[in-house]
């Protein structure tokens, strides 16, 4: 029989998580093995490659990096192509544009022998536009290269979705606006801080940035065309991303039913928090790997509706957390395409009703 073996290419922000979960979760999500590939040996990392083997993950190193891993005391016993030859799926987890560039120097090369490849945000024409509870239908046996949206890709969809969209059944959208108020870095990162917000430029003619582009494009795969538009700016702060945004309906619509749509989506958290430090730190204390899995957390005080059909309010990114489900949802589907949806309910204690 088949062994389903899952290997994670990078350890950063979503790799490391994303390995750790799996491990976690590994024989309610039915995967025989987890691999990850690391590719700097540092010292400073030690203790993170070391934590996840004691996990149960195998690790795999370039063939003329192991004596450098070798000297921190930290043995690999597979490498680099021979990791890839040997998984069912394989999740890039790398910086920008390093996914592209091993889509063309070690994925296409095995193609005939693993079942799928996933890649994160960064990663656009990666492969099929994907976010977990946003198009799911159409996945098909074809679809062997998937690019997981970013975070606040996840977040703008999620919203569109929930209050005027419904997966293209009853679309209600006639246009929407977004701002994200980013975060500097990662806690765990050392670089890229600045020392006061800064703007962004509306590098996209028609949707302004990257990140309404992206979901215009993961509503595409749905057959829907939506006019978006977002900006982006980035403060001084470690925590979350804050999203702002407003949608514009051919159809008014209460508070009451608002707040009720927000409230059936399991995706979906609701919070009276409205610093997010405070949200931050409930992920740190309740969440695997102090991570948030639902799509967005939105700040109840702060909805408003003006005109009837203008719906506007403000919700947090829980970056990461959001692409984490999606790669798990995508890799799930790869390795039991009729039976994923249960699979991954074995996850369902990670989501908030309540924040």
């Amino acid at each position: 029989m088949e062994r389903k073996i899952v290997h994670v290419v990078g350890t950063g922000t979503i790799g490391e998580p994303l390995i750790g979960l799996l491990c976690d979760y590994q024989d309610q999500l039915g995967i025989d093995e987890i691999t990850f590939h690391k590719n700097s040996a540092l010292k400073l990392d030690r203790s993170k490659v070391t934590d996840l083997l004691r996990r149960g993950a195998r690790l795999a190193v370039d063939s003329d990096k192991r004596s450098h891993f070798k000297k921190l005391k930290i043995d690999s016993d597979l490498e680099t192509e021979d990791a890839i030859a040997r998984a069912a799926v394989v999740i890039d987890c790398t910086p920008k544009d390093i996914g592209h560039s091993n889509k063309v120097k070690y994925y296409e090369k095995f193609s005939d022998s693993v079942k799928g490849f996933i890649a994160q945000g960064s990663e656009d024409g990666f492969g099929k536009k994907y976010a977990r509870g946003i198009n799911d239908r159409i996945l098909n046996p074809e679809d062997q290269f998937i690019q997981i949206v970013s975070c606040n890709t996840h977040n703008i969809s999620c919203i569109a979705n929930t209050i005027a969209i419904n997966g293209g059944n009853d679309n209600k959208l006639l246009s929407g606006n977004f701002l994200c108020v980013r975060r500097a870095n990662d806690l765990s990162q050392e670089d890229s801080f600045i020392p006061s917000p800064k703007v962004g430029i509306h590098d996209d003619e028609k949707y302004g940035t990257h990140h309404a582009k992206d979901a215009a494009g993961l509503f595409n795969t749905l057959g829907i065309d939506l006019d978006l538009f977002s900006s982006a700016m980035k403060v001084n702060s470690q925590y979350m991303h804050i999203l702002w945004f407003r949608l514009l309906l051919n159809d008014s619509i209460h508070m009451d039913d608002l707040k009720n749509k927000l409230n059936q989506n399991p995706l979906v958290a609701m919070t009276t928090k409205d610093m997010t430090s405070s949200v931050f730190s409930f992920g740190r204390d309740h969440g695997h790997y102090g991570r948030i899995l639902n799509q967005t957390v939105i700040v109840e005080q702060s909805l408003h509706i003006r005109n009837g059909n203008e719906v506007s309010g403000f919700c947090f990114t829980p970056q990461d957390g959001n692409s984490i489900l999606s790669s798990i949802a995508a890799t799930e589907w790869f390795l039991y395409p009729h039976s994923y949806e249960d699979k991954i309910q074995c996850l369902s204690n990670l989501f908030f009703d309540n924040i």
